[in-house]
């Protein structure tokens, strides 16, 4: 039988039930299975996936988004309150990344479903601003080897071509030479991350700008892990360069307000220097018998209560509850880099921030995940080369999270140590799945992509509703 989670405890629904079920045991279900899978990260041992991790928090969202869960955003005659939030949340949003100090523009944004929706509007956005405004027919982007796969997928999606400039191996930083080199007359922009996914680290955003403003082409900074936190870091006192509106030359910013925004999943903002670039990817259809048509994103309906309790989040928080969370996650940080710096086994990759990396030229990097794992800890694995990081969130900041971390990891190496000399069990896979891609790695995805959507049709009759 294939392996179908709660396939053992609950039924399978492979149809709409003839009768439906009464409300109190449908979420008795739901409250079981939430409760058994919160435990996996409120221990502060999984690295990310869960920014905020307060459940009073949560309670406190859930109950702004039911309020407006059931309203269709795109009717703002019937909820005007979707254009209050929506408006606020991208006029807070483009006052954190300093859109004031922009005076060759008319900073805008758009809301977005996630990171990925940020990138792929923005994609959206250069390739029409460039065909309508540059001539452009062919247009390339150039993104840092270590910048996210969804600009890949963007570009993949939209008929960009993708140019994927190297990093440099000690500093984790794009190459700017490269990067100069392989810009033409058909790049439509440039991609700087901060921080990247993999190691924690900023590109060169200043450096980067000189060259898009040289060239004429668009600069897109993706913070859309680190947007709601750096700035809070740099206000700390933490050597972080500007990477906003501040520097000549950035075009774009994506930042997602449902990572270190706190919101609820389902929240990213896009920022644009100026508004010809939102305005270039809105879609129009005037002849359609249903009547005229525009879409200023990608998605048609949206729920108003993701706007509501992104909203509600963001002035809950403000910017003194934003600045104290940031500073105990530093802290954090720092104490488990700490930990790591301890071992001259282990290589910290790059100058980190609030997420690091690290590998080892001693044994397989993986030894140390494999251990790890039995203590309950989740890290993300990586490759090329093979490493493991930590993305500390709010629930690493309970007490005795990080001097945990530092006991188990010196046992960890001692275990690593013991077994340089054979294969660990576990590799990298982007979300923490243990298996590694080989040449048959397309194979591979898609049997794990299959997994997770086509299993509830194979299963045996008795588990069947």
């Amino acid at each position: 039988m294939a392996d179908f989670p709660y396939a053992d405890r609950f039924t399978v629904n492979r149809r709409l039930p003839d009768q439906g079920r009464p409300r109190e045991d449908i979420l008795a279900e739901l409250r079981m299975m939430a409760t058994e899978e919160d435990a996996a990260w409120e221990t502060g041992k999984c690295s990310g996936t869960m920014y905020c991790g307060d459940h009073e928090h949560y309670a406190y969202l859930n109950e702004a988004f039911g309020m407006f869960s059931h309203v269709n955003s795109l009717q703002r005659d019937l909820c005007p309150s979707a254009t209050k939030f929506e408006g606020e949340i991208l006029a807070m949003a483009l006052d954190l990344f300093h859109a004031d100090a922009v005076t060759d523009g008319n900073p805008v944004g758009l809301l977005t479903t996630g990171g990925t929706g940020s990138i792929l509007h923005a994609m959206l956005a250069y390739r029409e601003y460039g065909t309508k405004h540059r001539g452009i027919t062919r247009p390339n982007v150039i993104k840092p080897e270590s910048a996210h796969p969804a600009f890949a997928k963007s570009c993949h999606l939209l008929g960009i071509e993708l140019r994927i400039a190297p990093v440099d191996p000690e500093t984790t930083l794009v190459d700017l030479e490269w990067v100069a080199n392989n810009i033409d007359d058909q790049t439509v922009a440039l991609i700087g991350s901060a921080s990247n996914y993999g190691w924690g680290t900023i590109d060169p955003i200043a450096e980067l700008g000189q060259l898009a403003l040289q060239h004429g082409c668009g600069l897109h900074v993706d913070g859309c892990l680190g947007g709601f936190i750096l700035p809070f870091g740099e206000a700390l006192g933490y050597d972080i360069k500007p990477f906003d509106f501040r520097v000549p030359g950035v075009t774009s910013i994506s930042a997602d307000t449902h990572k270190y925004g706190y919101a609820l999943k389902g929240t990213s903002t896009l920022l644009f220097r100026d508004k010809a670039y939102r305005n270039a990817q809105y879609f129009f259809q005037s002849d359609w018998s249903g009547g005229k048509y525009h879409s200023p994103g990608i998605e048609g309906s949206r729920s108003g209560g993701m706007l509501a309790a992104t909203w509600a989040a963001m002035v809950s928080l403000g910017r003194e509850g934003y600045l104290k969370y940031a500073k105990a996650i530093f802290e954090t940080a720092d104490v488990m880099k700490a930990a790591v710096a301890s071992h001259p086994e282990l290589r910290m990759l790059g100058k980190p921030t609030y997420l690091f990396s690290f590998t080892s030229d001693d044994f397989d990097i993986y030894h140390i995940n494999d251990f790890m794992r039995k203590r309950g800890w989740r890290f993300n694995g990586q490759q090329y080369p093979n490493a493991i990081h930590m993305a500390v969130t709010r629930p690493q900041t309970q007490p005795g999270v990080a001097a945990q971390f530092t006991t188990d990891l010196a046992d960890a190496v001692v275990y690593a140590n013991e077994r340089r000399d054979t294969p660990a069990k576990s590799s990298g896979i982007y979300g923490g799945v243990e298996g590694g891609f080989t040449d048959e790695a397309e194979e591979f995805i898609n049997a794990m992509m299959g997994s997770m959507l086509d299993t509830q049709m194979s299963l045996p009759p008795e588990h069947v509703g």
